[in-house]
């Protein structure tokens, strides 16, 4: 049974940085994709970075790309998702998901974490 857990959600100030981390258990790690969604009240769950298992390959929606960094460290079986000048409309449920990222762009789901709450106050 896999696990995500993530952590580092809160209220956050407008303009400032915010690190978000999803640790795993249940299966290798090592061996899966893994990305950061979000979904704002009424709108759909977005894909934001991705990377691949190996961290060699990483993929950025055109909305984050220069803001958002993600990033792993296989050893601790955990993945990070750094966020710089964050804005009021950040604000939404972060989830990190585990599955396939592959052809640069697309991406399929295995298991979800259970997300966490980012609110940036203006």
């Amino acid at each position: 049974q896999v696990q995500l857990v993530e952590s580092g959600g809160g209220l956050v100030p407008a303009g400032g940085p915010l690190k978000l981390s999803c640790s795993n258990s249940g299966r290798p790690f090592s061996s899966y994709s893994m990305g950061w969604f979000r979904q704002a009240p009424g709108k759909e769950r977005d894909l934001l970075p991705a990377i691949s298992w190996s961290g060699g390959s990483t993929y950025y929606a055109d909305s984050v790309k220069g803001r958002f960094t993600i990033s792993r460290d296989n050893a601790k079986n955990t993945v990070y998702q750094q966020v710089n000048s964050l804005k009021p409309e950040d604000t939404a449920v972060y989830y990190c998901a585990e599955g396939v990222l592959s052809g640069n762009s697309n991406w399929r789901t295995y298991y979800w974490g259970q997300g966490t709450q980012v609110t940036v106050s203006s």
